[in-house]
């Protein structure tokens, strides 16, 4: 009899998925999976710094990233929610591999196979809370043009101090003369747009707009701020 060493930290260490074989799992490009990871790292909601590794393709060299199974269950969770049982029984495949011998106590096996069924049980709970973050972002990919600091409040449907306090301390903005101004690295990425330009008193005047990708980026990134909060903070 040998049992499956899923429960054991060891395992958990050693054993990753690559972004190619959950491009596959799901029927989508390989890029496309990697820009989302990478999305995910900017958010900073990866429990590991990625790992990119060399493989080859047709006599071509290309990069893969490989995640643990927290992330890469958050990835497809983000991607295609309904898959994710599918990658939980690839897991649950690929840990079975790393079997150890059977243990003479009785007490220590009993807890091997206690430890695989709680642990299958957190995740699958994880995913579960996963799903709507998922939902909450893809309500953003709808929006098409640039849009003010309001306006972004009035979608995201959070009070200004709050959301303002979040651009702060996020350094996401700085204020400049009173004025909430993106920083430089933002607009670099394409986050924000400003314009600039003299009013009738000829005072010069600047106005930052987040950019519709800004407000896909923003809106993923307050949505992982929110899942992080104690319930009933943010009331």
């Amino acid at each position: 009899m040998m049992i499956t060493a899923v429960g054991f930290d060891v395992v958990h260490q050693t054993a990753s998925m690559s972004s190619r074989e959950l491009a596959d799992l799901i029927g989508t490009s390989h890029g496309e999976v990697k820009r989302l990871i990478k999305s995910q790292e900017t958010a900073q909601r990866l429990t590991q710094p990625l790992r990119p590794v060399d493989y080859r393709h047709q006599g071509e060299t290309y990069q893969e990233y490989l995640l643990n199974k927290r992330d890469s269950l958050l990835v497809i969770a983000r991607i295609s929610p309904t898959f994710t049982s599918v990658l939980l029984d690839r897991w649950h495949e690929r840990e079975r591999v790393l079997d150890l011998p059977d243990f003479t106590n009785p007490a220590t096996a009993a807890r091997a196979w206690a430890l695989e069924y709680e642990r299958r049980q957190a995740l699958e709970k994880r995913v579960e809370r996963l799903v709507p973050k998922a939902e909450f972002f893809d309500h953003y990919v709808l929006v098409t043009e640039a849009m003010g600091f309001r306006q972004v409040c009035k979608l995201l449907k959070v009070k200004e101090p709050d959301f303002r306090q979040f651009l702060l301390e996020r350094q996401i903005m700085y204020r400049l003369a009173g004025v909430l101004t993106p920083q430089q690295q933002h607009i670099e990425a394409g986050r924000f747009e400003v314009y600039k330009g003299t009013g009738a008193n000829r005072h010069a005047f600047s106005q930052a707009r987040f950019t519709a990708k800004g407000v896909i980026w923003v809106a993923e990134l307050w949505a992982a701020h929110m899942a992080r909060e104690p319930r009933g903070a943010a009331a």
